[in-house]
């Protein structure tokens, strides 16, 4: 696999042995970054989830400035979105350095998917959702894991028995639907004054929707808080 690297702020230099103790080496690279893969690795195992990975060569001749409290290391690239994670390996002594590793990395779990074919605008209820084994990182837009993330969701398009339920199927249903009657909160602070009002269009939770004081019967812009709840500033 090939591994990208790229230097800063650090000179590389082939070292005699006397020396070899006051530079960072390829191997002691390599090491931290798998020290770092097998933390991450066991964090995703107390989730149920088991990870498995590669790391290319380095060129055992790479000499780089001394770490004294060894190279840092994180990923520059989120690992739940791709298989080829980067990772950041860098130090922040008298002379800085940074380099970027590629890896191969897979986090296999259960999958939530249809457990039948569903049809857009079906909430999502528990026996709408099975598991399957599945590697969570190598499917587009990202598999949902959670299923109390999931119930209650509206599928936006119509799906398959058996597809991986990803946020682009699902969307909030909707909390006010246009001739609802709602409260209005005017907020400024700490204080609040209620009133009843009626929506003037259908909207979903943080959306933005049209209604009607009915005590006034001015029309006013509120965010949608919750079902039947809206708000507006004082």
């Amino acid at each position: 696999m090939r591994i990208v690297i790229f230097l800063l702020a650090a000179g590389m230099a082939i070292t005699s042995p006397s020396h070899a103790a006051e530079k960072t080496t390829a191997a002691m690279i390599r090491q931290a970054a798998q020290q770092f893969l097998d933390h991450y690795a066991a964090d995703r195992e107390e989730t149920g989830q088991t990870v498995t990975y590669s790391l290319g060569p380095l060129d055992s001749r790479l000499n780089l400035a001394a770490c004294p409290d060894g190279p840092s290391v994180s990923f520059s690239s989120d690992p739940t979105e791709t298989t080829q994670p980067t990772l950041s390996v860098s130090c922040d002594g008298q002379r800085p350095w940074r380099l970027y590793l590629s890896t191969s990395l897979e986090i296999r779990g259960q999958g939530l998917v249809a457990a039948r074919p569903l049809s857009r605008g079906e909430r999502i209820t528990g026996d709408m959702i099975a598991t399957q084994p599945i590697v969570i990182n190598s499917v587009r837009r990202g598999a949902i894991t959670q299923r109390d993330a999931l119930v209650g969701l509206e599928v936006r398009r119509s799906v398959n028995s058996g597809t991986i339920f990803t946020p682009d199927i699902v969307t909030q249903p909707e909390a006010v639907s246009r001739g609802d009657h709602v409260i209005i909160i005017a907020r400024s602070g700490s204080i609040s004054v209620q009133s009843r009002g009626k929506a003037l269009s259908d909207g979903r939770v943080g959306e933005q929707i049209m209604v009607q004081n009915l005590r006034s019967a001015k029309t006013l812009r509120a965010q949608v808080t919750s079902p039947g709840h809206v708000e507006v500033p004082m």
